[in-house]
């Protein structure tokens, strides 16, 4: 009898990981907007949905917007900018820029479809409309990237994964590579983002220049021990300086 249940889960198992297999070949697409191969789950429609969703509560963690309304404005001012000179214009998504109150967390983030935030503590270190410009257009290149998308996708993937390969024994090893697949795509995706914003500064008329003194800026706020949150799951910072030249080197010869 339990070697017929064996067999049983054992089967069930191998279906579910078949199964997640073969949905997760049928999510890959082109982005249109990178020329990159990604799974993807969610349509545009479902990620603003999604952003729509959570932006309340993720301004409420920070303690709500900012109440300098030249501030915001400014804010709107270079993010809109940013979307108009650029294929972020093209894109179904719904750009909102925000300011978080928040004046102890240096970081900047953006929700699926199009929700994007800077906190107070890292706006009040930018020295020049440049270097805002370099951070909004950062955050829209992880809206365009779908980067969210992908890791929703990645996600659901290995959760069906790891319901399989429980039944014969696996889930701790699915669980431990999809964990460390996550996290090379999450580094993967903040210098596709670094670049694509190189691209929108250029394309709005920003010095591009100026994304080497925000990673100079988040480099320095860390100090020898402390990791500001936009930075925790990135690539050093040193790292991403050079990958910058080189986006700027490549998109200046383009034009």
């Amino acid at each position: 009898m339990r070697r017929g249940n064996f067999k049983v889960r054992l089967i069930i198992g191998l279906a579910i990981v078949a199964f997640a297999f073969v949905r997760r070949c049928s999510q890959q697409e082109v982005n249109p907007y990178t020329g990159r191969t990604q799974a993807i789950s969610l349509s545009p429609e479902q990620e603003i949905a999604i952003g729509l969703q959570s932006a309340p509560g993720m301004a409420q963690q920070h303690g709500g917007l900012h109440p300098d309304n030249r501030y915001q404005a400014l804010v709107d001012d270079i993010g809109n900018k940013l979307v108009q000179s650029s294929i972020a214009k093209n894109t179904p998504y719904k750009y909102e820029f925000h300011l978080l109150a928040d004046e102890r967390t240096i970081n900047a983030f953006a929700l699926p479809g199009g929700q994007i935030f800077i906190t107070y503590a890292l706006f009040s270190k930018l020295e020049n409309q440049d270097q805002l410009a370099g951070v909004l257009g950062h955050e829209i290149g992880h809206v365009l990237g779908k980067h969210s998308n992908e890791r929703i996708t990645n996600s659901k993937y290995w959760q069906t994964l790891i319901m399989g390969a429980g039944a014969i024994d696996m889930g701790a090893v699915a669980q431990q590579i999809g964990q460390g697949t996550l996290l090379k795509n999450g580094r993967g995706d903040e210098l596709e983002s670094d670049e694509l914003g190189v691209h929108f500064m250029i394309d709005a008329g920003y010095n591009p220049e100026e994304m080497i003194g925000v990673m100079k800026i988040l480099k320095a706020a860390a100090g020898p021990n402390r990791v500001p949150e936009f930075q925790s799951t990135h690539p050093d910072p040193e790292n991403r300086i050079e990958h910058i030249k080189e986006s700027i080197r490549k998109y200046k010869n383009a034009s």
